[in-house]
């Protein structure tokens, strides 16, 4: 499979490199193009010296034909690409990194695959640090940035692959089956990309798609799109839940529990909020389907800082307590975010436009006393904020954006980052405004 095959590669970033390194290695001819024509000058030479043939800065009309036999898109093009439209009419399949890995897979491997809206990274990360706490081998993949290609020469018998699986992965999946498959919520996201709400939630529901009564999905029973979305797959079902003792892994009497067995008490753990409990009770749910001992999650439980960009703490200066929530590219990620704080929060709102409706954090704001907006998005915000009486300041960079929140500020004060916008209108991603965001602080 994969061997002496013609492959068109749409789009380079780390997981068409990888591909492209990967298949030249296996007899195959290999053609990567991207839009882009500033690529790292490193890989661009590996790459042609294993004899892959790039083309970059255009998508020349004439360069698919039938004569290719796959077509590997990068998780990031357009679904409506004309490329990928015109390999549906050619008859070439459309797959991506993910899929062409998976192809590939040994047998005897078990794979655990995390998607929802938020709380995939962390939740990955949980479940990837819990077992090598107990001393499994265990491979860290997917949307958290390394490709699952790149591990296939790696792998041993009886290894683990952890991997978030983000819906533009999820989008070209066709044979992909997870072992375990963990849905930690749905709410809208990702619109302009899948067009409607509905699609979005009909790919994310594909991570369950191939599975059988032998493989287990592990759901958040709280969140009524996710129920919607798995009520007719073949999974061994098993849920948790924030709210209610169930049949499953809940928390009662402050404490997280899993089928009866207390596993450890909230106090003990370093992450605060529901939406932290939630991604450890998933976590807990898969490593104990893998044999991992209560002490080594709750020692992990007990370190784990976060993630970052994710209500990462930053620092306090003269008690201001600044967090760096980059992450939150999305309306959902920031009711999150500011459901974690009951002091008074100056928020760092805004980025690209696309189309959020902002007044679905009004039931979120209680403790908002003011917010500071800048990039695309800034006008709407502004008008939002009037609307609701919040003292607001327009800005148009980050950077004036957190000394304008720091002069503002009080003793006692949140700083908060949680954008409710992608970052692309002014950063190449949501890693670099945190970055800077974290830069601006420590230099206060």
């Amino acid at each position: 499979m994969f061997e002496n095959n013609k492959i068109l590669i749409l789009g380079m970033a780390r997981s068409g490199y990888e591909a492209a390194k990967f298949l030249s290695n296996r007899g195959n001819h290999i053609v990567l193009n991207d839009i882009k024509s500033e690529q790292d000058e490193g890989k661009l030479k590996e790459l042609k010296e294993l004899g892959v043939e790039i083309i970059l800065g255009e998508h020349p009309d004439d360069l698919l034909d039938d004569s290719f036999d796959y077509l590997i898109k990068n998780p990031g093009v357009s679904i409506d690409h004309k490329y990928v439209l015109k390999a549906k009419q050619l008859g070439v399949e459309v797959i991506n990194e993910v899929e062409m890995a998976y192809r590939l897979l040994p047998s005897d491997i078990k794979l655990v695959s995390i998607t929802g809206t938020n709380g995939k990274t962390t939740t990955t990360t949980l479940i990837y640090e819990m077992l090598k706490k107990a001393g499994l081998s265990c491979h860290l993949t997917g949307n958290i940035g390394f490709p699952l290609c790149s591990f296939l020469n790696k792998l041993k018998s009886g290894d683990i692959i952890v991997m978030e699986t983000s819906c533009q992965q999820l989008e070209n999946l066709s044979e992909f089956r997870p072992d375990i498959a963990v849905m930690t919520n749905l709410s809208e996201a990702h619109i302009d990309f899948f067009k409607t709400y509905d699609y979005y939630k009909k790919v994310k529901a594909k991570i369950f798609q191939n599975q059988t009564r032998d493989n287990v999905a592990i759901l958040n029973i709280e969140n009524n799109d996710v129920l919607d979305v798995s009520k007719s797959i073949q999974s061994t079902v098993k849920y948790f839940s924030s709210k209610r003792e169930i049949n499953g892994c809940y928390i009662k009497d402050d404490a997280i529990y899993y089928y009866e067995e207390k596993i450890v008490d909230l106090h003990d753990i370093k992450l605060i909020g529901v939406h932290n409990y939630e991604n450890i009770m998933a976590s807990i749910m898969v490593v104990k389907e893998l044999g991992v001992d209560n002490q080594s999650i709750v020692t992990l439980l007990k370190e784990f800082n976060g993630v970052e960009h994710r209500i990462e703490f930053v620092r306090c200066l003269e008690d201001r307590k600044f967090y760096n929530d980059s992450k939150a590219t999305n309306i959902k990620a920031t009711q999150i975010a500011l459901s974690s704080f009951d002091r008074p929060t100056i928020l760092l709102l805004g980025g690209m436009e696309r189309g959020q409706n902002f007044y679905d954090l009004k039931d979120y704001i209680t403790n908002v006393k003011m917010i500071i907006t800048y990039g695309e998005c800034k006008n709407r915000i502004e008008e939002f904020a009037n609307s609701l009486m919040i003292t607001v300041v327009v800005v148009d960079t980050l950077e004036n954006a957190v000394k304008s929140a720091y002069d503002s500020s009080s003793s006692g004060d949140v700083i908060l980052l949680s954008p409710a916008s992608a970052s692309w209108d002014q950063y190449k991603c949501f890693e670099d405004r945190g970055d800077e965001f974290k830069k601006i602080v420590n230099s206060l």
